[in-house]
């Protein structure tokens, strides 16, 4: 497989420009506080399908040929992924198959649905989710955009990494949360191929990370997947995986799993400090921050990846009741 390239990322910028939202960077005064040094918070929350997953999906829709959007597109997906391949292809015409596993949020799952995609739920990991949309893919001849392990996806996720650039060219260490490795590798390649010397952390959960568990065995195992408050950074890499586990492997300075507690400590630090609601996926970095697994060195830049939390599972966190 060819390797991605930086100019892959500025493409996909200039294909998705005008369907994504340039989020915003905010300084955050509790985590400043916090670390002794400065502390900034990249809100991809605030996207218009309210994770980072618009970007991938956009640019992948974007480079489908006229016989490729007639047959659809198919995705297995915790969530996310599915919602922004809905809404990228249902601006384009698209007809598009989301597969999901039955660990995958009722929330998550309804807000697919009504973007007008195909809900197919299977199983009970992304695994599962993954071999049925490899399945319908090939009864329909369609599409598969997988959530990660894409040239397309991993481009198009870069672009919040030019934008970090931009927006504070001193930063000195970037926190990304790490499931298959789309976001981590696009953002880490924009990062590091503009400035090696900046400190790149991938951050995941205790419970079930695939990326952490690959990386030790040097190559890419199946994981069970468990449930956790960051059900967006569920699922396994693929055993196949061609992407993100090499660019993983060669982009990551440090990799850091965090408790459950931690996870549900960090949503309430983010509703109550930083008056954000998110979902558990989103607040590892500053779990990271809380827990003192970060050397105090600045500025710091927290990638934010998602607000698409199960309300009432955010209450329950909030009152000390989950974790």
């Amino acid at each position: 497989m060819p390797a991605l390239q930086l100019n892959d990322i500025y493409l996909a910028r200039q294909r998705i420009e005008s369907q994504v939202r340039r989020t915003a960077m905010e300084y955050s005064p509790s985590l400043s506080q916090q670390m002794g040094v400065a502390v900034y918070l990249k809100l991809e929350s605030q996207q218009i399908t309210g994770s980072f997953k618009l970007r991938g999906a956009s640019n992948a829709v974007a480079q489908l040929d006229a016989r490729q959007k007639a047959r659809g597109v198919v995705a297995a997906s915790t969530g996310n992924h599915g919602r922004a391949l809905a809404y990228a292809a249902s601006r384009q015409g698209v007809k598009a198959t989301i597969c999901l596993s039955h660990l995958v949020p009722e929330n998550k799952v309804q807000a697919i649905r009504e973007l007008g995609a195909e809900v197919c739920i299977v199983g009970h990991s992304q695994d599962d989710a993954q071999r049925e949309a490899e399945r319908i893919a090939n009864e329909l001849g369609a599409t598969l955009l997988p959530p990660f392990d894409h040239p397309a996806i991993i481009a198009g996720q870069g672009t919040l990494g030019l934008e970090i650039l931009e927006q504070l060219p001193d930063v000195a260490q970037v926190l990304v949360p790490l499931s298959g490795g789309g976001l981590f590798a696009g953002v880490a390649l924009a990062i590091k191929s503009a400035s090696p010397q900046i400190v790149t952390h991938g951050i995941s959960m205790q419970r079930g990370a695939a990326m952490h568990a690959s990386l030790a065995a040097g190559h890419p195992l199946e994981v069970e997947e468990l449930s956790t408050l960051a059900d967006s950074l569920g699922g396994g890499i693929g055993l196949d995986n061609h992407y993100t586990f090499n660019m993983t492997l060669d982009l990551c300075d440090h990799l850091h799993l965090l408790s459950e507690a931690s996870i549900a400590n960090a949503l309430r630090h983010a509703y109550r400090q930083e008056r954000l609601v998110l979902e558990g996926a989103a607040v590892v970095g500053i779990a990271a921050l809380l827990d003192g697994l970060i050397e105090p060195r600045g500025p710091i830049v927290v990638v934010v990846s998602g607000r698409n939390v199960d309300i009432d599972q955010h209450l329950r966190v909030l009152n000390g009741l989950d974790a």
